[in-house]
């Protein structure tokens, strides 16, 4: 079938009207006859048979309510949609973002073998540049107007621009390169640059100015106080020609007009959207933190991810299998939420990666040409970081009265903890998988735990730019297969265009007549 043809597919494919669909539709109405414990009595063989290893991760989903029947089922779902048609045609540079017209290619971006010769020419200069930049401010070579090296790299972005490069910086601060400090400003809220600010040397400061557009309201903005603060502390009118300004933008005539000049500017593609630009020049502040040597590594855990769904038979393909979870619990459970918790400090920034990772691409309410969908598309993705999740919000995942299925996510080995913490930690982590699972009966109602609450167990090895590689490619992956099945584009965020552009209107528009009188009454309170 050429992509064409799967695009056809597409137009007319609906997962609710599949044999697959109305079979797991039957096996939900019976599927709490049995809860999770009793399937482990019936099948000795549970644990190893509903486990899945790669490289650095493992993969333990046996703790979650399907059975062998359910799992077979939820395959033929997958069989029988697009999903593989889609997925080799996303890797092929096919533009299957079709609402915009776009290649969706951040996985070009982690392979040196990728065949269309002038996108594999282009990623390898702009990465050679952004390579050159990082290695040059890592060992002091690109010095200040003043002639000192740079101490401290402050990231203004938002969204995909600052929420991976922070993620990361933070997941690999073992890697991290000695006597530079990373920072990271985003909301436009001004008490977090001007308390940033309060603290750095501008002869000392280089700022990484990260906007697809290099219109981004919220970035330019923060840039524009780091502007005039460099200007005010050492007298010069156009800061944004010195070395302490750089772009990384799509939008490369925008950030010239603005005063950067060209071989200050990194570019990337309008190919890769902003919730998978990590791996783009995006992170240039991640390969300045970490080092291109880590940072290729980074690069050959998401590669290596990238094979492995590419090739593996879709009931061991650890992507497929977490989407598939996923729709069980989603469409056929009516689950609201999903939570990730790392029990690991340094991945605290992980769930509000996968937040936008997650309802930006499949947070749809029409099918990927514009029909309404019948079913429901993504849940909430929520967490925090464990322990601290434990004393926050567990009672509610223990004994409220929804069920929250869980990824926990843990660290086998860790340099940065004390072996004994570890231990407690890790220890925390596996005792409330099984307490999820197997509850507790007591005397009184409050007091019990009804068990049979899911969750998925995610192994790391170590925390090493391969395993974290690995990791958030795996999270990518399932998303994109979660999208294909709803039938939904998992690469456009229309949704955020609306309140971007009434806030303009709230800003600059006199004509306050088609705004609700709610909004109109809060302008005036606000002095607007």
């Amino acid at each position: 079938m050429g992509y064409t043809d799967q695009v056809d597919t597409r137009k007319t494919y609906d997962p609710s009207s599949t044999d697959a669909w109305c079979k797991l539709t039957d096996l939900s109405k019976t599927v709490y006859e049995k809860d999770i414990l009793e399937h482990f009595t019936d099948n000795p063989l549970r644990t190893s048979q509903y486990s899945i290893s790669l490289n650095d991760l493992h993969i333990d989903y046996s703790k979650n309510l399907v059975s062998d029947e359910i799992l077979a089922a939820l395959n033929s779902l997958a069989e029988t949609s697009p999903l593989a048609e889609v997925r080799d045609a996303m890797f092929s540079g096919t533009p299957i973002n079709e609402s915009e017209g776009r290649r969706v290619l951040h996985t070009a971006l982690r392979n040196p073998d990728f065949p269309h010769g002038d996108i594999a020419s282009s990623i390898a200069s702009q990465f050679n540049r952004m390579t050159t930049i990082a290695n040059e401010i890592s060992v002091g070579d690109w010095k200040g107007c003043d002639g000192k090296r740079i101490r401290s790299v402050v990231n203004i972005g938002i969204g995909g621009s600052d929420l991976g490069p922070k993620m990361v910086c933070e997941a690999l601060r073992e890697f991290a390169q000695p006597d530079i400090d990373m920072h990271f400003i985003s909301n436009v809220d001004g008490e977090p640059i001007r308390s940033l600010l309060k603290q750095l040397d501008p002869a000392t400061t280089i700022f990484v100015v990260a906007s697809k557009t290099f219109t981004t309201q919220e970035t330019m903005v923060n840039a524009q106080v780091a502007i005039d603060w460099f200007s005010e502390k050492t007298g010069i009118t156009e800061p944004l020609s010195t070395p302490h300004f750089l772009a990384v933008t799509a939008a490369t005539n925008t950030a010239i007009e603005r005063g950067i000049p060209a071989d200050q500017i990194l570019q990337f593609w309008d190919w890769v959207g902003g919730r998978y630009s990590l791996w783009s020049v995006i992170g240039l502040t991640i390969c300045i933190c970490i080092g291109q040597e880590n940072f290729r590594k980074l690069l050959h855990g998401a590669r290596e991810m990238d094979d492995h769904f590419l090739n593996a038979p879709l009931g061991k393909n650890l992507p497929v299998q977490l989407a598939l979870l996923g729709i069980w619990y989603n469409n056929f459970l009516d689950i609201q939420s999903t939570a990730v918790i790392p029990y690991c400090e340094r991945l605290g920034f992980l769930p509000a990666f996968l937040q936008q990772l997650d309802m930006e691409s499949n947070g749809k309410r029409v099918s990927s040409h514009g029909v309404p969908l019948t079913y429901d598309s993504t849940p909430v993705t929520w967490g925090q970081t464990g322990t601290n999740g434990q004393h926050a919000f567990f009672q509610l995942l223990h004994q409220g009265t929804r069920f929250v299925p869980i990824d926990f996510i843990g660290v086998a080995k860790d340099q940065l903890s004390h072996g004994k913490q570890h231990r407690i930690l890790l220890a925390n982590m596996l005792a409330q998988a099984a307490a999820l699972m197997s509850g507790e009966a007591a005397d009184t109602a409050d007091r019990e735990y009804p068990g049979s609450r899911p969750s998925t167990t995610i192994l790391l090895n170590e925390l090493t730019p391969h395993s974290l590689g690995m990791l958030l490619a795996l999270y990518e992956h399932k998303v994109f297969c979660q999208g294909v099945i709803w039938n939904i584009n998992s690469f456009d965020q229309w949704g955020v265009e609306l309140g971007k552009r009434l806030t303009s209107k709230v800003l600059h528009d006199q004509n306050r007549s088609d705004l609700d009188p709610s909004t109109r009454d809060l302008m005036d309170r606000l002095g607007f």
